[in-house]
């Protein structure tokens, strides 16, 4: 029964399943020494509880009075160390590494750190299969840090593996099992007493016993600490007069360490920032952050945990940009905990205010990256009003009203997302109002110049959605002439000159659509020169390596128009290297996954006139990816296209014509499908393909005048109607790019 308690001889636990069935047997196993005490297994995502149990369990030290003693598994050892705690990344199809296996088979226990997320990992399923089939079910303990037991659905915690027995063959039986749990769930055992049935379960030993030897060890460093303060008070008296004397010096050293600090989080970190050294910015903000630390806890300033609040932040962008969104997100919510807490404190503070909006900002761009459309709006909404309760402080001020039109970008970024594009149209004329207000109140500051242009390029991908390629292009100039002169201004800014490469290359992809491929593939080999610059600055920095991989997929695309078929394919094997590489570092990274699935798509183009079947596995891959995305998110159009991209390759690799036809319809639907940007030029080329691959000529026709009235002039889609003698307009070439 959930919840019951079951005791034993050597440790208490809480109980979830009724089962008593028969395990396999450890004799194989037993006498042998094994190298590690423990194995610790958990999902990616219960990290911080896996780092926890770790670093506590090695720490401990077994009380002196049970140390060689005999307990239920042998001899009580002084400390429960080794302890194997390892996440690599595993294959695709489940199988655990050799690293893996023989850390498992060399350890004396197995402990399961239970969540939702660990309970759908099938690493930590086999993990704990695998450990059971060595015949040492009794010597499984289990962590609950989240969810329920034996719940199902997406509330379960317990692993399959967990929650049924093996039976003789090693598989797994229908019989319920009787996982052994600590919990540290609120209201339940707490840390502390979490941290002792395991301990006693490890060592064998009885909990209560093992309990008792705490508390005396506790009331033993009481009573040295009520010694030890004695003595103190007493010194502390004869120092008086020395104390007296040393504080001013004392006060100066402070002072002198927070001037350091201040230049550390400011001057130092802006100038690394600008020259991309992420590295040594990790590095300066981590001391940063241990001397913050070292200051005792019940004697901390207001200033010094808003230096904390700077230093987390600081951190997260390191981290952000490193590709580690995970622990990014980590900092970035230990920075609004303590942000909260001081915008609370002085509501009528304008620059606590703002602080707090900032660190919620980047709790949402982070949700943002992961593809958590409903946290991230959850987070922009909360900190758009910090800001609008703040502005009755101070409506004019110019850093909140830039915040404001940060918020506007992120909340139309959620809304384009979903599909609802004429609500974030709304967001980013709002977000160009602000911005150009801003730019007027002081024409030099770059940052606000800077935002102006990112209003441009969102009002440009807003013009592709609604089908007019040329104001699209007018959107995206204005934005590129601005990056340009701001990086003039500042040669030495990488940040400044990662702008120019973004707004260039959507300069260069647009114009490919239109059908001027020479000036489009100039635009987007400028862009890619500019980031092989970059990359030479800092080669980890992951923003520059995406900018790398997309762009040298979309000049793939425009240099195949072309027949240049040799620098495209070099291009496109780059950008699935770069892609690898990226959704290895951060699986979680909803872009980065996507855009893997662009250059497996790349690589099915490349290989379909060679090998078929290579083109096909591509293909596939590229769907495994994008078909659970589009499930989650429909509406986001760049998921979409890939999608349909995707499936119409493979509907041209299928070996039938009914399965072509089959897929044909699916884009048809998927089309039909979105509710808004029924004008954008690329839905509309995938939808008169596929009428004219499944036989609907007239359907087709009927569409094209409303997809040339958008200026789309895609070189490959117009060879693509010519076996069909439809005719097609001519095609404008640029005569200033």
């Amino acid at each position: 029964m959930t919840g019951s308690v079951r005791s034993s001889p050597a440790v208490e636990f809480r109980l979830y399943g009724v089962s008593e069935g028969p395990t396999l047997q450890t004799a194989a196993l037993d006498g042998i020494p094994m190298r590690y005490r423990a194995f610790i297994s958990y999902s990616h995502r219960d990290t911080r509880w896996a780092r926890w149990l770790h670093r506590k369990l090695e720490g401990y030290r077994t009380p002196a009075r049970l140390r060689g003693s005999v307990g239920e598994f042998g001899t009580v050892p002084d400390r429960l160390l080794p302890i194997f705690r390892d996440r690599e990344e595993l294959a695709t199809s489940g199988n655990l590494s050799p690293k893996i296996n023989a850390a498992l088979a060399d350890s004396e226990a197995l402990i399961v750190v239970c969540s939702p997320d660990a309970a759908c990992s099938p690493w930590v399923n086999e993990e704990v299969l695998r450990f059971k089939r060595s015949g040492r079910s009794n010597r499984v303990y289990c962590l609950i840090v989240g969810g329920e037991p034996n719940a199902g659905g997406q509330r379960e915690c317990f692993a399959k593996a967990l929650r049924f027995e093996v039976d003789a063959d090693g598989k797994l039986s229908t019989q319920p099992a009787e996982p052994v749990a600590a919990d540290v769930r609120p209201g339940t055992d707490g840390k502390s007493l979490a941290l002792l049935k395991l301990i006693s379960g490890l060592l064998g030993v009885d909990l209560d016993m093992l309990r008792r030897r705490e508390a005396a060890r506790r009331q033993r460093r009481l009573l040295a600490v009520a010694t030890g303060s004695v003595l103190v008070m007493l010194l502390t008296t004869a120092l008086a007069v020395q104390a007296v004397i040393a504080r001013h010096a004392a006060e100066r050293r402070q002072q002198q360490a927070e001037t350091l600090i201040g230049f550390m989080l400011g001057n130092l970190t802006e100038k690394l920032s600008q020259v991309s050294r992420l590295d040594i910015m990790e590095s300066v903000n981590d001391q940063a952050m241990a001397y913050l630390q070292s200051l005792p806890t019940d004697d901390v300033t207001e200033r010094s945990l808003e230096q904390r609040v700077t230093v987390l932040l600081k951190i997260g962008n390191v981290r952000r940009d490193q590709g580690h969104l995970p622990e990014a997100l980590q900092s970035y919510q230990a920075a609004h905990e303590l942000s909260a807490k001081l915008a609370r404190a002085a509501p009528t503070d304008l620059e606590r205010q703002l602080t707090d909006a900032h660190a919620l900002t980047f709790i949402g761009t982070t949700y943002w990256y992961q593809g958590e459309l409903d946290r991230a709006e959850e987070s922009f909404l909360m900190a758009q009003a910090v800001l609008q309760r703040a502005q009755a402080l101070a409506p004019e001020h110019s850093e909140l009203l830039y915040q404001l039109s940060t918020i506007d970008n992120n909340l139309g970024h959620v809304l384009e997302g979903r599909g609802h594009h004429d609500e974030a149209l709304a967001q980013y004329n709002d977000m160009l109002v602000l911005s150009n207000h801003l730019v007027r109140i002081d024409p030099d500051n770059k940052k606000w110049v800077s935002q102006s242009g990112l209003a441009h390029n969102n009002l440009a991908k807003m013009h592709v959605l609604r089908g007019d390629l040329s104001a699209a292009l007018r959107e995206y100039r204005a934005d590129l002439d601005i990056e340009v002169d701001l990086a003039r201004r500042d040669p030495l800014d990488n940040d400044q000159a990662e702008k120019v490469v973004i707004s260039r290359a959507a300069v260069g992809r647009t114009l490919a659509l239109t059908g001027d491929i020479d000036a489009g593939s100039a635009q987007l080999l400028q862009a890619l020169d500019e980031v092989a610059r970059l990359l030479t600055v800092d080669t980890e920095n992951t923003s520059f390596l995406e900018d790398e991989g997309l762009y040298s997929l979309q000049l793939a695309a425009v240099l195949k128009a072309k027949a240049d078929t040799g620098v495209a394919s070099t291009l496109g094997a780059r950008a699935l290297e770069i892609f690898e590489r990226l959704s290895r570092k951060d699986p979680a990274n909803a872009g980065w996954q996507r855009a893997l699935a662009g250059a497996w798509i790349e690589q099915a183009e490349l290989a379909f006139d060679i090998d078929k079947n290579d083109a096909r596995e591509h293909v596939t891959r590229a769907l495994a990816i994008l078909e659970p995305q589009l499930a989650k998110r429909p509406d986001d159009r760049d998921t979409v296209l890939a999608t349909l991209g995707a499936r119409r390759m493979l509907a041209r690799l299928a070996g039938d014509a009914d399965t072509a036809a089959r897929l044909y319809r699916q884009i048809l639907q998927t089309a039909d499908a979105q509710s808004s940007g029924r004008h954008d030029p690329r839905l509309l080329a995938f939808e008169v393909a596929a009428f004219l691959a499944i036989g609907r000529k007239p359907e087709a026709e009927a569409m094209l005048p409303a997809l040339w009235e958008t200026g789309f002039r895609e070189r490959r889609f117009i060879a693509e109607l010519t076996p069909h003698q439809i005719p097609t307009p001519a095609i404008v070439v640029s005569k200033t790019d």
